[in-house]
């Protein structure tokens, strides 16, 4: 079966499967798939239920509908699920839709050819951030990354890089939900969390070393839409023992151009005066 057969039934089942009673809602069923974005690859029913606070057999139930439709698939060796074919496709359907990461692909090229690092392209999902590209750096020793999954918008280049740039109200919201350390760098004072993105709005570009990632270093910038919000960013990354100053004066300046010819794609018009602090 071809994989647009595959995404076709599970849409109609999708469709059809919206009573609370012997089945499991939507919103259920949302919230499930939810979580193999944001938590481990694999997961038991028991693991979910107790993240979700719904009983293993509700759970079960949605487990064995979505693996039914492709959307999940029981391993061989363990009674964990992780996401199946028709989760894949469709999300591969979703990526080749994405206009930002159609504008975005040769740049991402082109960058990663003038600073022979790893190059990555994310896009701003609520108080989160998610990356939908990248073109691997040529070196034996590399940084790479996971597409599609989730991560914080106070720690790490990119997340600052988009964080400095959002609208006042996202901005609080991110804040509010307070800065957890992931490394012994992560800034996790509110204060020097604000001085920081001043001066990046001040440059342009966000630097990090080791904030989000252990030993990864990272240089990127903004991507603008029409108003001048942030709607992603485009990011030069390796190991930290790679970026010292000299190198990220390189990149800011050629990561700053690149997320520019980006942004006009997306309608920004060269000035970003609608977003920043």
């Amino acid at each position: 079966m071809s994989q647009d057969s595959v995404v076709s039934d599970g849409d109609r089942w999708m469709a059809r499967n919206v009573t609370v009673g012997g089945t499991a809602s939507t919103d259920r069923v949302a919230e499930v798939l939810s979580l193999f974005i944001s938590g481990p690859a694999a997961m038991g029913v028991s693991e979910v239920a107790r993240e979700l606070g719904l009983s293993k057999a509700v759970v079960h139930r949605i487990f064995r509908s979505l693996s039914k439709h492709g959307f999940l698939q029981e391993g061989a060796d363990t009674r964990a699920y992780r996401l199946g074919p028709a989760a894949v496709a469709l999300g591969a359907r979703g990526l080749r839709d994405l206009d930002m990461r159609r504008a975005a692909r040769p740049v991402l090229e082109e960058l990663r050819d003038q600073t022979g690092e790893t190059t990555t392209l994310s896009e701003v999902l609520g108080t989160q951030r998610v990356y939908l590209d990248q073109l691997e750096s040529r070196h034996t020793i590399r940084m790479t990354v996971e597409l599609g999954r989730l991560h914080p918008l106070y720690a790490g280049g990119t997340g600052k890089a988009i964080l400095a740039f959002l609208d006042k109200d996202r901005r609080e919201s991110v804040f509010r939900q307070g800065l957890t350390r992931l490394t012994d760098t992560t800034i996790t004072d509110p204060g020097a969390l604000m001085t920081e993105l001043e001066q990046i709005v001040s440059r342009g570009f966000a630097v990090s070393i080791g904030e989000r990632q252990h030993d990864a270093g990272s240089v990127a910038a903004p991507i603008f839409d029409s108003g001048g919000l942030a709607i992603g960013a485009l990011s030069v990354c390796g190991p930290a023992g790679r970026f010292d100053s000299e190198a990220i004066a390189r990149y800011a300046r050629l990561v700053i151009a690149a997320s520019a010819r980006v942004s006009r794609v997306m309608g920004w018009a060269g000035s970003a005066g609608g977003g920043g602090l």
